[in-house]
């Protein structure tokens, strides 16, 4: 059986990691009977060349690209049309094809005789066995991560405190002011940060999901910082959040910050080779299901949860922000060597407040290495 990949290599984590380098533009990948080729033009040739020597570049004007312009094709046709006839060329018949797989592409193949079998794991596992230079992205992306998160400690700590809120240079603090910056120290880096990392507070009414949070940032309260910089030469990403409180640390929310992190670390410590994502999601829920708090195991089926841990462990991270494998209740996976994972247990109580703390781990022989790690761990920015 063959493989077959279209897309671009900014959005599609299957093709970026068989063509390890930025393609903004869409094109072919091939694979069968141990040959590598893509269906390419002179503009991405020799690059593709230097990063992937052992892959082939089929050149457009070889399959025909002429003659189907002067034709009259679109330009959507005739590029179906040769994708066709390279799939052909390499006498492919049957192939395992990503999930998102052109149905266009698919249905012009399918009119060939060509079956196709959408195959999420089989790329999935692929992305798991990750390769030198995306394990080294990842590290890049996990140290800028860091400095990124030190920078915005470093305004919630320099910030004074007037009344319920916080002045940063005689200005009201904000969520937008310190996102601005993290992004900058990330970009500066080579690892740019999107443009919704979330910097908001958790206080009794907390942002639920993936909400970034907006306005000024209270003192009092606690304010988590989750950010995911990507490296620009892998494209890898990294994982953290931290969860700080600028001024009073009320009774309550040290005793919930106490336990999440209690869950952190009880999860870190299990990440090991042959552990499953499950296994560790049922280590920090137990903690917080011993102190009274709802999780996805407890609460009703079909019912939404907006408290306690109302989600779920964490999840891997590579060429996507999130990817296999799953810290989750699905996470039936085991862990293998060089996995990445980000460890993020968080949990809400209304008329309290929330907090969550995040890590990046690879996976090693023997357990794991805290990638994230050497950011204390204090409320206190």
């Amino acid at each position: 059986m063959g493989v077959l990949i279209y897309g671009d290599t900014e959005r599609s984590s299957a093709l970026r990691h068989e063509v390890p380098l930025a393609i903004g533009d869409p094109f072919l990948y091939l694979e069968a009977d141990g040959r590598r080729a893509v269906v390419t033009t002179a503009l991405e040739e020799a690059r593709i060349a230097r990063a992937a020597p052992d892959i082939e570049c089929v050149l457009v004007d070889t399959l025909g690209w002429d003659e189907l312009i002067a034709a009259g094709r679109s330009h959507s046709e005739a590029e179906l049309e040769l994708c066709a006839r390279a799939v052909e060329a390499f006498g492919i018949d049957r192939a395992s094809v990503p999930f998102e797989f052109p149905l266009g592409l698919a249905d012009r193949l399918r009119r060939g005789g060509v079956e196709l079998v959408p195959d999420e794991k089989l790329f999935n596992e692929r992305r798991r066995h990750k390769t030198m230079a995306e394990l080294a992205g990842i590290r890049r992306a996990a140290d800028v991560a860091v400095a990124a998160m030190r920078e915005g400690a470093r305004m919630l700590s320099e910030a004074t405190i007037d009344g319920d809120r916080l002045l940063l240079a005689g200005e009201v603090l904000t969520a937008e002011a310190v996102r601005a910056r993290i992004r900058e120290v990330c970009a500066q880096a080579g690892a740019p940060a999107p443009a919704d990392i979330m910097i908001r507070a958790m206080g009794v009414d907390p942002l639920l999901g993936h909400d970034p949070g907006s306005g000024p940032l209270p003192a009092h309260v606690p304010i988590e910082i989750d950010l995911w910089p990507q490296d620009e030469a892998s494209g890898c990403w990294a994982d953290m959040t931290r969860t700080f409180v600028r001024g009073e640390i009320s009774e309550p929310i040290a005793k919930l910050y106490a336990l999440v992190l209690d869950a952190h670390e009880r999860a870190c410590q299990g990440v090991r080779p042959g552990v499953t994502g499950r296994d560790l999601n049922d280590l920090a829920s137990e903690l917080f299901e011993a102190a009274g708090h709802p999780t996805q195991r407890t609460k009703p089926p079909g019912q939404t949860l907006r408290e306690g841990f109302y989600w779920a462990l964490g999840h891997g991270v590579g060429l996507a922000i999130h990817e296999d494998p799953l810290l989750w209740r699905s996470g039936t996976d085991a862990l293998i060597t060089g996995d990445v994972v980000a460890v993020e247990p968080g949990a809400i109580v209304p008329g309290v407040g929330g907090a969550c703390v995040e890590d990046l781990l690879i996976v090693t022989a023997d357990g794991s290495e805290r990638l994230t790690g050497q950011f204390a761990y204090a409320l206190t920015p």
